[in-house]
């Protein structure tokens, strides 16, 4: 078991496809089956799984967020991101992914994301390597 930490630079409001750090992690712990579990050690951003292949997707999910949990409410929090606290919550801040013969296990079109609500940010993600390694 090892973790790996990664620091990734963020915009105002962002989904940023993680997925090549996935790759890397498998490939470095030689993980061949078993799982990796992906955690946000922040309370205004989070990861979610979701599509890859149409960027309007991440567009719509955005928006959709921000109507839900809009920018500017009646919230009390005095600095004024309560609406990206609202989002962590409702994304949450970790994923697993399943790994079998030293590949990902995913749909065709799926990517894990680190969803930034309260940027732009230096933030951290941590992805834990557990199973059986080769050699």
């Amino acid at each position: 078991m090892k973790t790996y930490t990664f620091k990734i630079k963020t915009s105002e409001q962002d989904m940023i496809d993680v997925t090549t750090y996935m790759n890397q992690v498998i490939k470095e712990s030689k993980l061949k089956s078993g799982r990796l579990t992906f955690f946000c050690p922040h309370t205004t951003a989070g990861l979610t799984i979701n599509e890859n292949a149409d960027p309007d997707v991440v567009f719509d999910i955005i928006k959709t967020l921000n109507k839900v949990f809009p920018v500017k409410g009646d919230y009390r929090h005095f600095e004024g991101n309560s609406h990206a606290h609202l989002k962590s919550s409702f994304m949450g801040v970790d994923q697993t992914v399943l790994v079998e013969e030293g590949r990902p296990i995913l749909g065709t079109w799926q990517s894990v994301y680190f969803c930034e609500f309260d940027g732009p940010r230096t933030r951290t993600l941590y992805i834990r390597s557990e199973g059986v390694y080769n050699g």
